[in-house]
């Protein structure tokens, strides 16, 4: 089976954005009589803080600057939840985000700055109001669409009841709000894929595609990946898998997965000192790693795909399901640069969660889906802001650190080094975890006998002689990378 994985990718640095929490903009114009919550308040109160997909676009230039170069937004379809995961219009972007019109602003002011839109995709449920649904409410065994769904017994239960009875309907972990599509109906099929083709044609760069799990049918996600690829063969197609995902990644399917393996080694590792063992991300611990296990965590992990498919990975940190890292690390700051320089300069691509790079931090969601304050610079945390800013424009400089292979050079406490080649440009990335400085001789491997090496990251040359980086000084809970 071949693999043909957009080519974009493999340079791209992508930012996750919950748009009712990233930016409201005055140009969104609501009917009369709306509430929102005032923005910035505790996200654990439900409701909507009005964030929309204008905002979006008025912030564009600000991820320009921070070198962003795809989005990946949580789903915008109409939905009754600000989340947007409850949908119940697959073909009509949510009113409260800007409607139609707001979507093609966004995808046509981020393709005018060559930034691309991946879009969320919740096919195995929809939302309690999905039109199909609510015609079995009103009609019972009489509704066409009663295969849509599968129903199990009568009278359906769709809310809580007095008598505390359980839904009698198949629903995403027994949840009434969200009735389980019978994925095995042909109209189903039609539908989604019609969904599918639809948005990719309206100008959306890829799916991202919620517990596609949940739907075991691999000739539907083969069909799925049929019709995105005719539509476009450049769009993405990534799924929301939190193990190894081999069955899924053979080039009939997806391209990737959000990368929680990339996710739980690197705050395993970066994080040892400080992780929260009491926190399972998406119900899986997170282990303290020293360097020798790390980098065998990394090694098994590299050789899981092919390669094309390890470089199209969505290496993440954080998301919308998971804590802030700054959370799950009590607030280690020197953790999450960590954990961003080593994202920066791994093959994948890079998924920052919106906010963190001025400091955003919360629990559990939904503690991790707070405003992200404008108009209040005071609470960003500039310097971090920076980093995210030096790291990122580092990864686009640098062609080895988005395309180059990869090789581990040293993985002895408290230090880990890696290298990375591409059309004769080497870069050697090398972390300290520990509290007090580092030096040692770094082994380069073959190849590099003479060669100068720039620290581009915190100054300074090195030359590489007898097959090493000698007296090589690594700051403390800080990294180096070394070009040349």
């Amino acid at each position: 089976m071949s693999f043909v994985i957009p080519e974009w990718v493999k340079d791209a640095v992508f930012y996750q954005i919950f748009p009712d929490r990233f930016a409201r903009s005055p140009r969104t114009v609501h009917r009369r009589g709306l509430q929102f919550r005032p923005w910035g308040s505790p996200p654990e109160e439900q409701g909507y803080q009005g964030g929309d997909l204008h905002g979006i676009v008025d912030r564009l230039d600000y991820l320009c600057e921070l070198g962003i170069t795809a989005l990946y937004l949580n789903p915008v379809f109409a939905s009754a939840s600000n989340h947007g995961y409850h949908t119940y219009d697959y073909l009509k972007v949510d009113p409260l985000l800007g409607g139609d019109a707001a979507l093609r602003e966004l995808l046509d002011e981020a393709h005018r700055r060559d930034m691309r839109v991946v879009i969320d995709g919740v096919f195995n449920h929809t939302g309690r109001g999905f039109w199909a649904f609510h015609h079995i409410l009103e009609n019972g065994g009489d509704s066409p669409y009663i295969d849509w769904f599968l129903v199990r017994d009568w009278p359906l239960r769709p809310y809580d009841n007095p008598d505390n009875l359980p839904i009698n309907y198949d629903a995403w972990w027994g949840m009434a709000a969200l009735p389980k599509l019978n994925i095995r109906n042909p109209g189903v099929r039609d539908y989604l894929f019609e969904v599918a083709k639809y948005w990719i044609d309206f100008g959306a760069d890829g799916w991202r595609l919620d517990v596609p799990e949940e739907i075991d049918d691999a000739e539907f996600w083969q069909a799925f990946r049929r019709v995105v690829k005719q539509a476009n063969p450049d769009a993405y197609i990534v799924g929301e898998i939190w193990q190894p995902a081999q069955e899924w990644l053979q080039g009939d399917r997806f391209d990737a997965v959000m990368n929680y393996l990339f996710s739980r080694a690197a705050l395993g590792f970066f994080g040892a000192d400080t992780i929260r063992l009491d926190y399972k991300p998406g119900g899986y611990p997170v282990v303290p790693l020293n360097a020798s296990t790390f980098a065998k965590t990394v090694e098994e992990m590299l050789a899981l795909y092919p390669w094309p498919v390890t470089q199209a990975q969505l290496n993440l940190i954080n998301s919308h399901d998971t804590a802030r890292t700054l959370w799950m690390a009590n607030e280690d700051e020197t953790a999450l640069r960590l954990c961003l320089l080593f994202q920066m300069s791994m093959p994948g691509a890079p998924c920052i969660y919106y906010g963190d790079e001025i400091g955003l931090t919360g629990g559990h969601d939904p503690g991790s889906r707070g405003a992200f304050l404008w108009d209040d610079r005071s609470c960003w945390n500039h310097e971090l802001h920076d980093v995210y800013r030096r790291a990122i424009h580092l990864r686009h400089r640098y062609p080895a650190l988005r395309r180059g292979d990869f090789r581990t050079l040293h993985a002895g406490q408290p230090v880990y080094a890696f290298r990375r080649d591409w059309r004769g440009e080497s870069a050697i990335v090398a972390f300290n975890v520990g509290h007090t400085p580092a030096t040692l001789d770094l082994p380069v491997n073959e190849g590099l006998e003479g060669r100068v090496f720039t620290d581009v990251w915190n100054g300074g040359q090195h030359t590489a002689q007898r097959g090493a980086l000698n007296g090589l000084r690594i700051p403390a809970r800080a990294g180096a990378v070394l070009v040349g």
